[in-house]
């Protein structure tokens, strides 16, 4: 869903798409209580090395330009329809064969012409609070209910007809959900989500980036007793989350960490938590193909700096207080506009590498979804969606 980690860019590459440097009117050092925490980040030998020399996604056909803004997640339905995308406006929109059409939405507001779509990326922030802001998407396969995580609004779901959509739970434990991110559904209509922070809203993204706080958490919602249980917590900025094809675990991002975390379902191991992969960049969203694999999209590789500065929180906030140019932050943090897509066999093997290291054809990706033979990709930075076609 979002920005991927700790120091992924994501947010240098945004003020440079949209021309603007994000910290001449910085508020961190505003902010009541706020504080950088280190990272243990991996060390080095365990980061990977390999690369796609090739470059192949420049060969990825891109698609809708211009016509839908931030498609963050991508999802098709049981019968094959699609894609659905969750937009900057807070829409749910639906690709009906000719057009985009009107699908869901998260709040009454998207009725009232209050949340119309705006020309610049930066300005839904603003009102993506009211408006709402459509995360992970994912389809119960048995009833075609679509459920969603609005980063505002908390889990919720719609149904097959669309409309205006429920909200199914805000909080668990008595703390509410601040930063709704990625989902998905079991055979048995449980969803499992992650709740990237507990402190900033996603509209504040920057201050839980630098903060790098350990309030994030991994979800269960139960729709046959409504109650919500928290099964992982301490987490910093977990993002997207997949199931296994057998459903005997599930995958998480640890955005800060640059790591895929297995949660055990079943077995001798439920309830148990492990490292399944380092990454070699920092993460958003998760997906499974037909045959078991995970798909996870990288918004940008580690770099030198980005794992000095997740080390140090102190040389961090002093680092960021120094009148650097934003373009320079950019490059130093790793952030070329590249895309990065990475596919895991269910053990953590790293099966393959897809990039476009330039940002020349795609770039900023935020989500992968691999639909007979192509790769669908999404951005919630950019207006488009990229697809390739695997070989």
């Amino acid at each position: 869903m979002s920005p991927g980690g700790v120091f992924t860019g994501v947010f240098f590459l945004l003020a440079v798409y949209c021309g603007v440097d994000p910290f001449k009117h910085s508020a961190i050092y505003d902010v009541k209580d706020f504080k950088a925490y280190r990272v243990d980040v991996p060390h080095w030998s365990e980061i990977p090395v390999e690369k796609d020399t090739q470059n192949l996604l420049q060969k990825s056909e891109i698609k809708f330009l211009n016509e839908i803004q931030g498609p963050e997640s991508i999802a098709f339905d049981p019968k094959g329809r699609g894609p659905y995308t969750g937009i900057a406006d807070g829409r749910i929109v639906l690709w009906d064969g000719e057009k985009w059409i009107d699908f869901a939405y998260t709040s009454a507001n998207n009725r009232s012409g209050f949340c119309d779509p705006k020309p610049s990326p930066l300005s839904y922030l603003k009102n993506e609070h009211i408006c709402g802001r459509p995360l992970g998407l994912q389809f119960d396969k048995r009833t075609g209910d679509l459920y969603f995580a609005d980063a505002y609004f908390g889990l919720m779901k719609v149904g097959p007809e669309g409309g205006l959509a429920e909200t199914l739970t805000t909080e668990a434990e008595g703390v509410p959900l601040v930063f709704t991110n990625d989902l998905d559904v079991d055979d048995e209509g449980n969803v499992y989500f992650t709740d990237s922070s507990t402190k900033y809203q996603r509209r504040n993204f920057m201050l839980l980036v630098y903060s790098a706080e350990d309030s994030g958490r991994v979800l269960k919602y139960n729709p046959s007793t409504k109650q919500t249980t928290v099964l992982v917590r301490n987490l910093q900025f977990p993002n997207g989350l997949s199931l296994s094809k057998d459903r005997s675990f599930f995958v998480f991002c640890e955005g800060a960490k640059g790591r895929l975390q297995k949660y055990w379902l079943k077995g001798e191991k439920a309830g148990t938590l492990e490292v399944m992969a380092v990454l070699p960049g920092y993460p958003d969203n998760i997906s499974t193909n037909e045959r078991g694999e995970f798909w996870v999209a990288i918004h940008s590789r580690r770099t030198t700096y980005s794992i000095i500065n997740s080390k140090y929180p102190q040389l961090r906030l002093f680092l960021l207080k120094l009148p650097i140019p934003v373009k320079l932050r950019s490059l130093l943090h790793g952030s070329k506009a590249p895309a990065i897509v990475v596919k895991y066999s269910p053990e953590g093997k790293l099966l393959q590498i897809l990039e476009d290291g330039e940002g020349k054809v795609v770039s900023a990706v935020s989500d992968v979804e691999e639909i007979h033979g192509k790769l669908w990709m999404g951005s919630v930075l950019m207006p488009i969606i990229a697809v390739y076609q695997l070989e």
